[in-house]
């Protein structure tokens, strides 16, 4: 029995990166060897793992047939007379098929080490095309390592044109395409990601509405704005989605089978900017104190002042410069409307309907105090 460290950790090493997360293949043993030591099994559609003492997840070494379509249908095999090459060779990128082995000493039989000197990704094997997923694997990657130099190789390139052009993106679940695109969005340069996409064409498919010329340099520019201040996950989602007109981003963000939280502020910021948004060269009229406080009453400030916080950011990022003014206007009228309390209101004798049309009233005072001081 042979235990390697293998994948990720061995890359991030080599790079002199913080290792995160450490993944281990088990070479020439059975899963009674590993129980007999101690492990816990934890894998339903192949032999994994949890080492008794770190926890760390260790994986019989296993090769993978195409069944069907898709990132599913994969027959598994694993058992003692599977090499550790056998195992590296199924793995999406040269920079992540390589080993460390009990010694110290680098496996690496598809020339990971000169592809991540090169600052190339590249595909291990052929074997690339049978999973989709592995297209967004790769876009992320390009995500992450763009800072530091890295692109897809133009072979690599190719055949993921050619696996979308054959409809296996087309097999990829939402739930699934969201979790690869909310890891993007959070990686060092998260437009890499989405220009990987569209020059493969699988952009095409996973948000068509971004491929257009204008609507992807919007959608990266703002997105990339929020980025640089270090912004939330909702936040990048919404910067995302914001260059999309109201009958493509609705049905869109529904799509795309995002968290709550990530979808409402998406909404939020798509229900409000045609309020906000200047047409033409020259600069609108300033808006009212009522068409102030219809956007703070849309995006429930009253309850919701933390989303409205990053309502702004995102707004900062996508309005045009000579709209920006709106956002130090919003934050004004919202700074001085949240200030009304009902209490005092309601200490005056007021009740009911006749209580909420008050505060909407001393609402609508403070706010055009506020916009006109």
């Amino acid at each position: 029995m042979q235990i390697y460290l293998v994948g990720g950790a061995v890359r991030d090493e080599l790079l002199g990166l913080e290792i995160k997360d450490r993944d281990w293949v088990v070479v020439g043993a059975t899963p009674d060897d590993m129980l007999k030591q101690g492990y816990k099994q934890v894998g339903a559609d192949f032999p994994v793992f949890l080492h008794p003492g770190s926890r760390e997840e260790y994986a019989l070494a296993r090769t993978e047939r195409k069944q069907g379509r898709g990132y599913h249908g994969f027959e598994v095999y694993s058992a003692p007379d599977v090499t550790l090459e056998d195992d590296l060779k199924r793995r999406d990128l040269t920079i992540n098929a390589m080993a460390r082995d009990e010694q110290g000493l680098i496996v690496d039989p598809f020339n990971g080490q000169q592809d991540l000197e090169a600052r190339v990704l590249r595909h291990v094997s052929e074997a690339f095309a049978e999973d989709p997923l592995r297209i967004l694997r790769t876009a992320r990657f390009a995500a992450r390592f763009q800072p530091q130099g890295f692109r897809v190789c133009n072979q690599t390139m190719a055949l993921m044109r050619t696996m979308v052009a054959e409809g296996e993106v087309d097999h990829l679940v939402a739930e699934r395409v969201w979790q690869e695109i909310q890891r993007a969005l959070e990686e060092h340069e998260p437009r890499a990601f989405f220009e990987v996409l569209r020059d493969t064409g699988a952009l095409a498919i996973l948000i068509p509405e971004l491929v257009p010329d204008q609507a992807f340099t919007a959608a990266m520019t703002a997105l990339h704005c929020v980025h640089q201040q270090d912004g939330s996950i909702e936040e990048r989602f919404a910067a995302l989605i914001s260059p999309l007109p109201d009958h493509q981003s609705g049905p869109r963000i529904q799509a795309l089978k995002a968290p709550n939280d990530c979808k409402n502020l998406a909404l939020l910021v798509a229900a409000v900017l045609p309020a906000l948004t200047r047409s033409g060269e020259q600069k609108a009229p300033a808006l009212s104190a009522d068409e102030l406080y219809a956007v703070l009453d849309t995006a429930d400030l009253w309850r919701r002042p933390e989303r409205f916080s990053l309502l702004l950011n995102v707004l900062a990022c996508i309005l045009e410069p000579a709209d920006q003014e709106i956002v130090h206007t919003l934050q004004r009228a919202a700074n001085s409307a949240s200030g009304v309390e009902p209490k005092a209101l309601m200490a005056q004798g007021f009740t009911g309907r006749v209580l909420g049309e008050a505060i909407r009233q001393e609402r609508l005072r403070r706010i055009q105090q506020a916009i006109t001081s």
